[in-house]
């Protein structure tokens, strides 16, 4: 690994000095470094990319520092490219990232020795007229469509390959990808989904129908939501950080996108080890 990209969430107070020690990590192993215009700004460097896009595509890996939203939002920004990414986390969760931040030197001399392996993950899409307007949206996690600010519930119709599944009046629907499922899905009452199950997860949020439960349909399918309020803000969301507006009869298709990311992962990291540490999953004898 000769070129190794870095980004950082700038807003993380460790971000600076982790920032940094990666830096002189990598140099004092012989690897050049290149960062994004923020990240570069934390360690006064002119070794910048233009973007994180251009960077992605310019680097055999990208670490990325911060927590989920950190990786959700460079997983979009790299627009299909193939680099695989480290994720360490300085945040919350960190669902998705594999190490934490004293364990980096280890971790870099483990890719230098190419002790690792890679991880696919799928990202799914979003495409359909949007109060008007066309739009296309692609996400990691999942996509939220949710009521305004008024606190009344809003209705949904949902289709699985041209077929209604069923309407939905409630404070909102999740639909997420396997990567998801442990995200806001996980919090409305979904199941968690292995990363590699190809499935979506259809998860109302506070339905009025105490019988809706959430649905699991296959990635291959394409699901359909159509908006049936009519004097309410309907808002859709892609990963929790890009929202458009809807209105009444918008149709918006989700399926799963060509375009995934790869995340590396160490010896000892995996999706299951992660989740019994971060759900505080301890077992017990009978």
């Amino acid at each position: 690994m000769q070129r190794i990209g870095l980004i950082a969430n700038p807003e993380k107070n460790a971000s600076r000095s982790i920032v940094q020690e990666a830096v002189h990590l990598i140099q004092d192993q012989g690897g050049e470094v290149l960062l994004e215009p923020k990240t570069a700004a934390l360690v006064d460097t002119s070794a910048t990319h233009q973007d994180i896009t251009s960077l992605a595509k310019d680097v055999e890996m990208l670490i990325v520092f911060g927590g989920d939203g950190t990786m959700l939002g460079v997983a979009r920004q790299m627009e299909g490219a193939s680099t695989p990414i480290l994720g360490v986390n300085v945040g919350g969760l960190g669902f998705l990232t594999a190490i934490q931040r004293h364990q980096l030197e280890d971790a870099l001399a483990a890719i230098q020795d190419r002790v690792f392996s890679l991880e696919s993950r799928s990202l799914i899409e979003a495409s359909g007229n949007a109060a008007g307007a066309q739009i296309y949206q692609t996400a990691l996690n999942d996509f939220v469509f949710s009521r305004g600010v008024a606190s009344r519930l809003i209705e949904l119709e949902v289709l699985v390959d041209q077929e209604v599944l069923t309407r939905y009046r409630c404070d909102g629907l999740i639909v997420s990808s396997p990567t998801g499922s442990t995200a806001y899905s996980l919090a409305a009452g979904g199941a968690v989904v292995s990363p590699t199950t190809p499935v979506f997860t259809i998860t109302p949020v506070c339905p009025h129908t105490l019988s809706a439960r959430s649905v699991i349909v296959s990635l291959d399918s394409i699901v359909q939501v159509k908006v049936l309020s009519e004097k309410l803000e309907v808002f859709l969301t892609a990963d929790g950080q890009v929202q458009v507006p809807l209105q009444r009869d918008d149709l918006i298709t989700l399926r799963q996108s060509r375009q995934s990311i790869r995340l590396v992962r160490l010896p000892g990291s995996s999706f299951f080890n992660t989740l019994r540490q971060k759900l505080n999953w301890s077992g017990s004898n009978l």
